[in-house]
């Protein structure tokens, strides 16, 4: 009798407890019976910052600075350079625009030497007298300005200086000599400002050659 009691009262206890259950449920409380949820594990911990990083990245090395007396002084070479050429294009620029015009006032000068040439005749008229002045006046002011006039005649053919305008067999000058000057050169301060227009000897002709033959066997 004393086992079925017990057995009972257990069964009543387990009773209570199922209703105890349902009714906590019921108001939303947890059931005492049913052990509480443990939370969620946290996630893994992020990697600690490494504590030597910002002892890594003060300890790297700065660039180094430019040499700020090399950079002056490779500026300074530069600017001495820069002025140099703009002196030798100035001073070209000035060479070639008094070259133009003096080129303009060669024709004038050669007609007035052909004037003086074919009056040699009448060397004491006034006019002749005044022709020669102003010759002579051109030609000091051209010799002022680094002009002057050079001579072809009996010189072998120069074609940086010379333009052939014909070629003539002579006697009395070898072949691929200047026999003729048609116009007379000129240069400014050493480069050629007008080439001369020259007649080449071509030597002598066969005549020439075969009376100087017939001459010698004769």
């Amino acid at each position: 009798m004393l086992g079925f009691g017990k057995r009972k009262l257990k069964k009543e206890e387990e009773k209570k407890a199922v209703e105890a259950g349902e009714a906590c449920e019921a108001q939303g409380a947890p059931d005492p019976q049913v052990p509480p949820a443990q939370p969620d594990e946290p996630a893994e911990k992020p990697a600690e910052q490494d504590a030597s990083a910002p002892e890594k990245s003060a300890g790297a090395k700065k660039p180094a600075e430019p040499d700020w007396k090399a950079l002056y002084a490779l500026t300074l070479a530069d600017f001495d350079n820069y002025k140099k050429r703009a002196a030798r294009d100035r001073d070209e620029t000035y060479r070639y625009a008094e070259a133009d015009i003096l080129g303009d006032v060669l024709p004038a000068v050669d007609n007035l030497a052909l004037a003086l040439a074919n009056a040699t005749d009448n060397a004491d008229d006034p006019f002749v007298k005044g022709v020669q002045l102003v010759y002579d006046t051109l030609m000091k002011s051209l010799k002022e300005h680094g002009a002057e006039p050079f001579d072809s005649v009996g010189k072998p053919l120069d074609t940086e200086r010379m333009e052939a305008i014909a070629t003539l067999p002579s006697p009395d000058v070898p072949e691929g000599v200047v026999s003729i000057e048609s116009k007379k050169g000129w240069t400014l301060k050493g480069k050629v400002l007008r080439a001369a227009q020259v007649v080449v000897s071509a030597g002598k002709s066969a005549e020439t050659k075969e009376e100087e033959a017939a001459e010698s066997n004769g």
